[in-house]
Formats: structure tokens, C-alpha cells, sequence
């Protein structure tokens, strides 16, 4: 394909296709306003030729694209063609997917994987998004070698799309489609369970659980075949593979939170066991064996198989349409013949008709709410919508929504709410303190913890709730320490948010920097003076934070990049398109290096805060040329090198300036 045939597509130069199928075409190109490399996926003009399904695809596109979590790849924008033709932009990851990784045996690798996977699930299904199609050709890596999920909810592809290996066996969508996927009916979250039962299989033994020649053949193993079993070397995987890979949905794990720590417990009660294995070549060969014979056996099942097939093939197509039509009542198509198939496995049997063993149409509402809880549903919507999240009394989305949760806790609409909620509580928290507006900011917050707890959070979203409050608040001191009319309310702001939580490292810088605008800044030798000696006598560690380190946090934040002036040619400098991912970070300012410690002690339950210069002499790390420590002093108005002191502007970053922690145990 020649330049001259790229679609044209405003603000992207298109360099070349990296990925095609059956619904669009997949093209690196340079988003010119930012310098950066992308991944543009642009719809075929055949995909989406109905107006109300493309109208619905960019708006499930959309609300794809507001889902933030450091194991989703984000979507950057979604828009059209000059030639009306649907393309959404994402980062560019060029360390491949997992399908081209060999992983087989490697416990704790593949362990570490799908605790990255089923924690973005969690995030993603306690917000109502089902992915539909989690595979491994799905699951991307980025600079640092992390695994994220992609095509999140949107790949609204036909499930007998087959991708084909050397040995020319179909393993596409279908090889990892739970069993009533493939017999068309409605799927839920507890879909993206059974096909991450699929992939833990795949990573652990190196291959798929069934096989076959064609996705036809494929889906029907799904549904009418034994779970098979695992080699000896990991026989203890097997009950977590059998309940992730149950034929009914209500035999797997109610969610990807329960999935995760029944792997957490896993790898606790496996002990030595759960080490990198070697898996016998000999069982792979018999396993191959053993699907080549079920093969046979089932050609020879006659033709009644044959029309089976068709009618199968029928129903996947037919469901994948319906399914993206998403109408208020959709077809469900459960053949008859599929039943003929089906060993005594305890599954429902299909509705069919006694003429004949075409499938037969049952028009059940999809997405169906309870009866009980729908006006609470429908209320919680139009509040939300407006604004109404706490007020007025017996109108507001707080009430709705808690009158949900007595009714039916467990549903995935109250689970949805309740994550929309918490991100507009979240998001009202911010603007408030932003403004200054301690008491709304408080009450808003204080209502997000009792959300996250509700719903059986892990921390972490409050630990970035808190990051972005924390931002509020400097902005806001910033503000107020500008003019000197105001500098004495910064004191009264910062004793109102003691409901913050800040760590008192975290405090005292910014009662430093208060105290210093207030009272006028000491003489340069009292500040060397002063930086020069430790703050604490708890014994601290310095360690170094690499570029890799940071982009973890700055994609778990969504913090912008710091001002870091102008390089060569004229190129505005940042921190992640300078230097390397295993080199220190540089282009940070004051108040990044301060939100980093506040994140990384969020993540992993130890103590950080920044050194002083006392505590860096002391403590010398491995020197780095060129490359400065961030801050020599608690005011973050010094930075170290070599050992000596100098003075520079915290609140921008330098192209050779790092961050160095103090670790306290």
C-alpha cells in the first residue's frame, strides 16, 4: 500500500499499516501537534454502514475512552475521516502482544500478568464495560513491559474471525468464546472470566485448551467439552482453571476481584511449587493427539454434526449482528441442534421447535434491570446527569443509589452507579479545593471513601483520588501565596485539609513554603545550614527513580508533564521524551517529585519523602553524570550535585534534574 492510499485524516500523518481485519485497518502514524507516535485504527467503509449502529459505536467508543487504569490502553480520540470513515487513536506499543511470548511454565511471570489484567477488568466491570474479546493477540506490552488490555469493549468483531497458526489451526476469538457466547445468548462479565481461564491455560502449557480446524469446531469444543486437565508440574492450577472455565456462568467467579484473589491465595498455598516449571514436551504431543481423536470421533457423529455446524455458524453470525445492533430486545439464538452435541454436562437445555432443528427466536430484554430497582436506577441516571449528587434532600444520586444497594448490592447496575458516583464525588472533591472550598471538598470526599469501602476497594482508587486532591491543593497555595493580601489564608487552607490525610513529611514542605512566603527567605548559608542536616534520626535509604518508575505513576494519575524549557532545535523537553526508561527520569519539578512519594508509598505501604542534603551525603548512591538530586532541601528551593548545593526554581523541571527518595523502612 502506497502513501497516496492512507485515508486522510487531520492532524495525523499516516507512516504505515501495522494491523489489518475484518472490521478495520490499523496504521502507525505521527500526531503532528504533539510529536508522538500513534496507533490509528480506522473502520472499514463496510463495518458500520448502518447510521443508529454507528451512532452507538462511537458512543460506547466514547465512554471506552473515559476509562482510566494503568493496565487499559486509553483511547486519545475518536473521530472521522474526511471520507466519514469511524477511527479512534491509542499509544503506540511496540513491544508486541502476548501471543508472541513463551511463557509456558513460568508461574510467577504469568501470575504477575493476570493480576495486571484481572485488576483492569475489575476497574472496567464495576463501571458496567464487558471487553467481549479478551485473547492474547488483546493484551499489549508497553516500554516497561507491562501488560495492558486493548480493543477494551469496542472490538465488536464476528466471533468465527479465526486467526490461524503455522500449524493452520483457527484460534481466533472463538478459541477463548465461553460456551454461551457461542450459542448466542447474552454475556456479562463473568464472558471475560471464562476467556482469562483460557489465557492462564495458554501462558501455563503453551497452547490453546482446544483446538480445531475451523472456529466452527472450536466454539462447539467450548461448549460441549470437558475442561481438560493440566500436567502433574501444575495439577495445582486445576481447580482455579475448572471454576474459571465452568460451562455456566454462575460456576465461575462472580467478578475479576474474586478471580484475583483466589490467585493470590494460589500462589500462598502452593509454596515451593509455584517456581518457573518445565512442562513435558510428551504431554503437549498427547494432547494433541487426544484432540486430533476427539476430531475424528466427531466427524464421524454423521450429518446430523454437519447441520449442526450450519445452524452454529448461524447463530454466532446472527448474534454477533444483533449484539451490535445492542436494540432494547434482542434475538437470542439457541439452535437445537447444538443440544444434539452437548454430553449430560448439566446445561440448560436450548428452547427448540418440535418441527424442525432451525433455531428458534426467544425476544427476552437485554441488559434487563430488576423490576425493584429500576426507579432507583432511572432516578440515579438523571441525577447524576444534572448535577443532583448529594442534594437536594430525597433527590439526589446518593439516595438513589443507596436505596439500590439495599435492594440489590450485587447488581451490575448499582455496581455501575456506584462507580459513577465515586468519579463525580471525586471530580467535585477536586474543583472545590481547587476553589478553596474545604467544606464541599471534604463532605465529597469523605462520601467517595465510604464508596470504595462499600464496594470492596483495594486503596488504590483512593489513593489516586487523594494524588489529585493533593494537586488541587498546591494549585491552590500557589494562588494564594502569589499576593501578599492573601498569603496569610494559605496558613487557615492548610490546617482545614487535616482530612486530606497528608503524610507529615508532605506537611512540612508545605508549611515550609508557606512560612517562607509569609516571613521572607533566610540567608543562602542558614538554607545550607539548614538542608545540610537530616530531619530525622529513623534510618532512611536513597533511592533512585527511573523514567520507567515514573511512567507508572504518571499513567496511574494522569498527571500532566512539567514545564522543562526548550532543547535542541527548538523541542519542548519532558520527561518522558528525554533519556531512557532505565535511566532517572529528568524534566520533574517539586511538587511531581513530592506527589510521586505520596503514590509510591500508596502503592507498596512503606514510608518515602525527600532527603535532605545532610541525609545524601551521608548516605551517598551510585552517581549518575550529569544528574542532579530533587530537592536538597525539605523547601525544594536546592537541588544537590556533587555534593554541593544550588539554587534552582522548583516549579519547573531541568533536563538534568532527577528525583531521589528517602526510604524510612
Amino acid at each position: 500500500m502506497t502513501d497516496q492510499t492512507f485515508p486522510r485524516i487531520d492532524g495525523y500523518k499516516l507512516l504505515r499499516v501495522i494491523g489489518q481485519g475484518g472490521m478495520s485497518t490499523v496504521y502507525l502514524a505521527e500526531q503532528v501537534s504533539l510529536d508522538r507516535k500513534v496507533a490509528l485504527k480506522v473502520m472499514l467503509p463496510d463495518a458500520l454502514t448502518d447510521g443508529t449502529n454507528r451512532a452507538r459505536f462511537e458512543n460506547e467508543t466514547r465512554t471506552i475512552a473515559r476509562l482510566e487504569h494503568p493496565g487499559i490502553v486509553r483511547i486519545h480520540e475518536v473521530g472521522h475521516t474526511p471520507e466519514n470513515l469511524l477511527f479512534y487513536s491509542m499509544p503506540y506499543l511496540s513491544h508486541g502482544h502476548l501471543a508472541q511470548r513463551k511463557l509456558a511454565g513460568d508461574q510467577p511471570k504469568i501470575t504477575a500478568i493476570l493480576s495486571q489484567l484481572l485488576q483492569a477488568l475489575d476497574y472496567a466491570h464495576v463501571r458496567g464495560v464487558v471487553h467481549r474479546d479478551v485473547k492474547a493477540e488483546n493484551v499489549l506490552f508497553d516500554e516497561a513491559d507491562r501488560p495492558l488490555l486493548t480493543d477494551f469493549g469496542i472490538a465488536l468483531r464476528r466471533g468465527s474471525n479465526p486467526r490461524l497458526t503455522n500449524a493452520g489451526l483457527a484460534v481466533g476469538s472463538t478459541a477463548y468464546m465461553p460456551p454461551e457466547q457461542a450459542r448466542g445468548q447474552e454475556v456479562d462479565r463473568r464472558a471475560d472470566l471464562y476467556s482469562m481461564g483460557v489465557l492462564t491455560w495458554e501462558m501455563l502449557v503453551g497452547r490453546l485448551p482446544y483446538n480445531a480446524g475451523d472456529a466452527l469446531t472450536m466454539a462447539i469444543r467450548h461448549v460441549q467439552e470437558p475442561i481438560p486437565r493440566l500436567p502433574s508440574v501444575l495439577k495445582h492450577w486445576q481447580p482455579f482453571i475448572d471454576k474459571a472455565m465452568a460451562k455456566q456462568p454462575g460456576d465461575r467467579f462472580a467478578s475479576a476481584q474474586e478471580m484475583l484473589s483466589a490467585l493470590v491465595q494460589l500462589e500462598k498455598q502452593s509454596g515451593k511449587a509455584f517456581a518457573a516449571v518445565e512442562v513435558p514436551a510428551a504431554f503437549d504431543a498427547s494432547a494433541q493427539a487426544t484432540s486430533r481423536a476427539t476430531a475424528d470421533t466427531s466427524r464421524r457423529r454423521g450429518l446430523w454434526l454437519a447441520a449442526a455446524g450450519v445452524v452454529l455458524l448461524a447463530a454466532l453470525g446472527a448474534a454477533y449482528y444483533l449484539h451490535l445492533a445492542n436494540q432494547s430486545t434482542a434475538a437470542v439464538i439457541q439452535p437445537a441442534a447444538v443440544a444434539a452435541t452437548q454430553p449430560a454436562t448439566g446445561l440448560p437445555a436450548p428452547t427448540s421447535s418440535p418441527a424442525s432443528s432451525s433455531p428458534v427466536l426467544a425476544l427476552p430484554a437485554t441488559d434487563r434491570t430488576d423490576a425493584s430497582i429500576a426507579a432507583f436506577v432511572a432516578n440515579a441516571e438523571e441525577q447524576l446527569r444534572t448535577g443532583q449528587l448529594l442534594e437536594p434532600r430525597n433527590g439526589n444520586a446518593w439516595d438513589s443509589i443507596e436505596a439500590a444497594w439495599h435492594v440489590a448490592p450485587t447488581h451490575p447496575q448499582t455496581l455501575r452507579l456506584t462507580a459513577l458516583l465515586f468519579d463525580a464525588l471525586g471530580d467535585r472533591a477536586e474543583r472545590a479545593l481547587h476553589n478553596g472550598d474545604t467544606v464541599t471538598a471534604k463532605l465529597a470526599f469523605a462520601r467517595a471513601q465510604t464508596l470504595d469501602n462499600r464496594r470492596g476497594g483495594t486503596g488504590t482508587a483512593i489513593s489516586l483520588l487523594q494524588a489529585r486532591l493533593d494537586k488541587a491543593l498546591d494549585e491552590r497555595l500557589t494562588v494564594q501565596l502569589a499576593k501578599p493580601e492573601t498569603r496569610k489564608t494559605a496558613q487557615i487552607l492548610l490546617d482545614q485539609v487535616a482530612w486530606l490525610g497528608l503524610d507529615p513529611a508532605r506537611k512540612r514542605n508545605l508549611q515550609a513554603r508557606i512560612s517562607a512566603a509569609q516571613n521572607g527567605p533566610t540567608s543562602a548559608s542558614a538554607q545550607v545550614t539548614a538542608a545540610a542536616a537530616p530531619v530525622a534520626t529513623t534510618p532512611v535509604s536513597i533511592i533512585t527513580v527511573s523514567r520507567s518508575d515514573y511512567a507508572r505513576f504518571a499513567t496511574a494519575t494522569a498527571r500532566d508533564a512539567a514545564d522543562c524549557g526548550k532543547g535542541f532545535l527548538g523541542r519542548s523537553l519532558r520527561w518522558n521524551n528525554t533519556g531512557n526508561d532505565r535511566k532517572p527520569v529528568v524534566c520533574v519539578n517539586a511538587a511531581d517529585a513530592q506527589a510521586y512519594a505520596r503514590w509510591l508509598q500508596a502503592q507498596d505501604g512503606h514510608h518515602y519523602r525527600l532527603p535532605s542534603a545532610g541525609e545524601l551525603r551521608a548516605q551517598p548512591t551510585t552517581p549518575v553524570a550529569g544528574w542532579l538530586s530533587l530537592c536538597a532541601d525539605h523547601a525544594c528551593t536546592q537541588r544537590m550535585t556533587s555534593g554541593k548545593l544550588q539554587a534552582l526554581d522548583s516549579v519547573r523541571g531541568y533536563d538534568n534534574v532527577g528525583i531521589r527518595l528517602a526510604k524510612l523502612d
